[in-house]
């Protein structure tokens, strides 16, 4: 069967796509699986893992919304993941390969959102990034500090899905362009949800192009993504729509991502953490002993962001309840 898929790669994807064969490796070297191909390999380990489970408690937006309707960090994940693969299949790319790395991409998220990794940006010597997080748990972290040991191509898509970060493959570029698609758009749909926004607060001349509904924003955009091509050796969007979803990506940051509504909990959100941080300084061995392993390598400072990042949201509420909530006295 894994001969079947590389011979498909061989004789389907395009030029420019990043064939499984052409593999740079793994960190460490293991038995050929007579079924999978690396990449498929890299997606189950990814699927399979501890991470990848706590993102479904883990906020995207919203602090414990009160509704069974909004993202979580892993349905995020899976909208990504969505739009990833059919961005590959469209441009004959590798699928297998986007995929994972679209899998991947948020493992190393803290809980709380970007308020968390703001918090531990401020704690953490050198700084606290998500996407450098992600790397670090897929490398390190994860299988009790043994790291899931994957491919190259997919740890370099996880590392530069974010920012200024380009991707050495394109199909680890693609997961830059879903992750804006899916983000964005989906963001409006719960914040509408949340009575923070309407449809009709977005701007005329965003809407114009990219459309006035939700599947129609994400079609426009996917096949904006797609007419662009992988001629020129890159991944990107054809205008009107790639500036057009820069405007909407800035209205949200302005009347959603700032909203006053939405981010009530920030600051508590930051002290709180900043309080987890200063326990486990002082109290380094209620560490898990897993982490404890890098300490002498990584430094205290690091392996504590590591445990905080891994916390899902109500984990970190009960750990902070635990360590610092007087419990009430009853007679027993």
């Amino acid at each position: 069967m894994k001969e079947v898929t590389l011979d498909r790669e061989e004789l389907f994807l395009c030029k420019q796509a990043f064939l499984t064969n052409n593999t740079k490796g793994r960190q460490f070297s293991i038995e050929d699986c007579p079924v999978r191909t690396d990449f498929q390999r890299d997606r189950d380990r990814i699927t399979h893992s501890k991470s990848f489970r706590r993102l479904m408690h883990k906020m995207q937006v919203f602090l414990s919304p009160e509704g069974d309707h909004y993202r979580t960090r892993l349905t995020h994940t899976l909208e990504v993941t969505q739009i990833a693969r059919t961005l590959a299949r469209a441009l004959c790319l590798n699928e297998d390969l986007t995929e994972a790395a679209a899998l991947g991409h948020d493992l190393g998220h803290t809980p709380f959102g970007h308020s968390g990794e703001r918090a531990l940006d401020k704690l953490c010597p050198g700084g606290f990034r998500h996407y450098e997080q992600s790397l670090r748990v897929v490398d390190k972290l994860e299988n009790n500090c043994k790291g899931l040991n994957l491919t190259f191509e997919v740890r370099d898509g996880i590392l530069n899905h974010s920012g200024d970060n380009i991707a050495c493959t394109l199909e680890g570029q693609i997961i830059k362009f879903a992750d804006r698609i899916a983000y964005i758009n989906h963001d409006i749909d719960d914040a509408v949800r949340a009575g923070i926004l309407t449809n009709e607060d977005i701007p005329d001349d965003i809407m114009n192009v990219l459309g006035y509904t939700h599947s129609d924003r994400i079609t426009s955009l996917i096949s904006a993504v797609i007419e662009f091509g992988t001629d020129k050796g890159k991944i990107g969007m054809t205008e009107p729509h790639g500036s057009s979803m820069m405007k909407l990506r800035e209205f949200m940051f302005k009347f959603v991502y700032s909203n006053p509504k939405a981010k009530s909990e920030d600051d508590k959100v930051m002290n709180m953490i900043a309080f987890l941080f200063d326990y486990y300084y002082s109290n380094i061995d209620a560490l898990p002993k897993e982490y404890l392993t890098y300490i002498e390598t990584d430094g205290k400072e690091r392996i504590i962001c590591d445990h905080i990042a891994s916390m899902t949201d109500r984990f970190a509420l009960s750990t902070f309840e635990d360590l610092f909530v007087p419990k009430v006295w009853q007679y027993k």
